[in-house]
């Protein structure tokens, strides 16, 4: 069967909202009290697609035994943008393009988590290479509550030249690393910028590293080494915000 699927009220929300012409079809926990999943089935029949009842033991199956909240959808999702419409929208944002890129994340609660922070903090696009790292999977979509389907997403073929892409186009790099003296907050980060991460585990791959403009890390206090990604994320694109204000 096409598509894929899709789980959780906020992703199938989302989908419904924002692209319900590919939403193909929905199953609801029969006999549930949630309000939520009664205004889905509504929507749902709104948009032409018509709800299935299933029982959770159903859905359980359907979904491997993860939190679907008593909602699964089956979804035609769109693929990721190309490199080649970076330019455009660096234009379409002009002064306040702001692009997050994550050099090879791969656990897919981070990658929801950022998608969410960057949604929030109004970013042009999300980048992320194509190899080694995670795409928009169904944990994604439930894990940044249908920021998935808001945020403009690319998944580049190479990662270094995406970056030169960027830096041709006018946007400055900004990396996140964690063993040099310049905090975040001595960065002017107005203006076209990109804020780059590495992975949960081994950061920022080296050529990632040498293609920054410039390089920072977040002070910290106490013994803990690092933040999680997701973590450094919002406080980054939340610092850019500020000074943007």
């Amino acid at each position: 069967m096409s598509g894929e699927l899709i789980f959780g009220i906020n992703a199938v929300e989302s989908a419904l909202q924002h692209d319900p012409s590919n939403v193909i079809e929905l199953y609801i926990e029969i006999d549930s009290q949630n309000a939520r999943l009664k205004e889905l089935s509504e929507r749902a029949r709104d948009a032409g697609v018509k709800p299935h009842g299933r029982d959770r033991a159903a859905l359980d199956r359907m979904t491997g035994g993860a939190r679907h909240q008593g909602v699964v959808a089956r979804y035609n999702a769109p693929e990721p943008l190309a490199e080649s419409e970076l330019p455009k929208l660096v234009d379409l944002a002009g002064a306040n393009a702001l692009f997050l890129v994550l050099d090879g994340v791969t656990d897919p609660h981070n990658l929801g988590a950022c998608l969410r922070s960057a949604e929030a903090a109004g970013v042009t696009a999300v980048i992320v290479p194509k190899d080694r790292a995670v795409g928009i999977t169904p944990t994604v979509r439930r894990a940044s509550a249908g920021a998935a389907d808001r945020v403009p997403f690319v998944a580049a073929t190479n990662l270094a030249r995406t970056l030169k892409t960027l830096k041709d186009a006018g946007v400055w790099l900004v990396g996140l690393v964690g063993d040099v003296d310049a905090s975040i907050y001595s960065i002017d980060l107005k203006g076209p910028i990109a804020i780059v991460l590495g992975s949960e585990g081994e950061g920022m791959r080296r050529l990632t590293r040498e293609a920054c403009d410039f390089v920072a890390r977040i002070p910290m206090r106490g013994g803990v080494e690092s933040l999680n990604v997701s973590v450094a994320t919002g406080i980054a694109l939340f610092e850019a915000l500020r000074q943007r204000a």
